[in-house]
């Protein structure tokens, strides 16, 4: 299955994972790559350059294909402006194969110069973003391809509140670069749609969770496993920073503060990055907002991340086979 994406990345299916804070560490990531999608390294989980950088090289070890390198410019209280710049000149010297930028845009948070740093490295930069407007402002500052996310997806949509239905092809014929679609997506009836409305390829990672080789604790890959496609919700929309997560007790807590006009200051025991460290090692589902989808409703079992991304690939085959054939 060859698109514009796959092209891009130099990958063998249009997939790729999303960040994820914990979790998108070398083993999964080189697990997904390995099995000729694009798996991920998310920067956020490592506390200096050279624990990264020693990131960067154990994935290597472990695969000789591409993968990617989230870098979420968002408000943090762990993570430093230093740190993202840290993060950024790691991926540039070690090479990486692209980075995926969520939060602000890379040449409005750290400056255009990073954008020329990252071309001159031979590093494909690709932004996440919930909106055309962002959109279009990525693709005028330089970077190589998109992803359109909609309200679907886990961790921070955008508020504009799109669907991933309507994002898509909205995104798809207002730009000239490639498109990845995120949102939703967790087998190939998601995949097959993404490139019928336009799409180059799809993100996902809620999915990659739920496999045997993501380092998330049993409980929570079965609690996934045992949700619907409604046991998610939306937190600290208040707080102007929209966040989906499951539904728990946590995110039930933080819903009320909102409710009872709490400000940020209120909310952030709640929803620091250690307590969904903690959560994921330990199996409490409870304790903290645990980033994932919608898409948690069509994630039925556990498999390998080689079971995953083939599977996917030869079901939206043999959907699009069936599309093409009722107009032949």
């Amino acid at each position: 299955m060859k698109t514009r994406m796959t092209e891009l990345l130099g990958i063998e299916h249009p997939i790729m994972c999303g960040g994820m804070m914990w979790l998108a560490r070398p083993g999964l990531c080189a697990a997904i790559s390995n099995a000729g999608a694009l798996g991920n390294l998310t920067a956020g989980n490592y506390e200096s350059a050279e624990e990264f950088r020693e990131a960067v090289r154990e994935t290597r070890a472990l695969t000789a294909r591409p993968f990617c390198v989230n870098i979420t410019l968002m408000p943090s209280v762990r993570i430093t402006r230093e740190l993202h710049e840290d993060y950024f000149r790691v991926c540039c010297e070690e090479k990486v194969t692209a980075l995926e930028i969520s939060g602000a845009p890379l040449d409005r948070y750290l400056g255009p110069d990073y954008i020329a740093e990252a071309k001159k490295a031979g590093v494909r930069l690709i932004h996440k973003v919930g909106a055309v407007r962002h959109a279009l402002h990525a693709e005028k500052a330089g970077y190589d391809a998109v992803i359109a996310a909609g309200i679907e997806e886990g961790g921070h949509p955008l508020d504009d509140d799109v669907t991933t239905m309507v994002l898509t092809p909205r995104i798809s014929e207002s730009l000239s670069i490639p498109v990845i679609t995120a949102g939703g997506i967790a087998d190939g009836r998601g995949l097959a749609a993404a490139l019928v409305l336009g799409a180059d390829g799809v993100m996902m990672a809620s999915r990659f969770i739920a496999t045997e080789e993501c380092q998330a604790h049993e409980n929570i890959k079965r609690e996934l496993i045992g949700r619907q496609e409604y046991d998610t919700t939306l937190i600290c929309k208040t707080i102007e920073l929209q966040m989906r997560c499951l539904k728990n007790a946590i995110a039930a807590q933080v819903l009320e503060i909102e409710a009872c006009k709490g400000d940020f200051e209120d909310i952030l025991p709640y929803i620091i990055g250690a307590r969904s460290r903690e959560s994921w090692e330990t199996g409490d589902a409870d304790m903290a907002p645990l980033a994932v989808g919608q898409s948690i409703g069509l994630i039925k079992d556990m498999k390998g991340c080689r079971e995953v991304v083939e599977g996917m690939v030869a079901e939206a085959g043999e959907i699009l086979s069936r599309v093409r054939s009722l107009t032949a």
